[in-house]
């Protein structure tokens, strides 16, 4: 049994990959991963097949990321 509980807020911790992972089993209607690997190379994998798409999703999530900061 854990005793760790998941907050629906912002954090500037780290949060272990494994963990934001097993999150989001079963709840997208696509997904990218996007990280770097043990080794320090780039990792990208994506269940869609269209770049296009990818980068499309790519760019509506960074501008939310960016927006972020305009809350503070």
């Amino acid at each position: 049994m854990s005793n760790v509980v998941d907050l629906p807020v912002i954090t500037t911790l780290d949060i272990d990959p494994d963990r934001v992972l097993t999150k989001a089993v079963s709840q997208l209607e696509r997904v990218m991963v996007i990280g770097v690997d043990k080794n320090g190379d780039e990792y990208f994998a994506s269940s869609a097949a269209d770049g296009g798409t990818c980068l499309w999703d790519l760019e509506c999530v960074k501008m939310k990321l960016l927006r972020i900061a305009d809350r503070d």
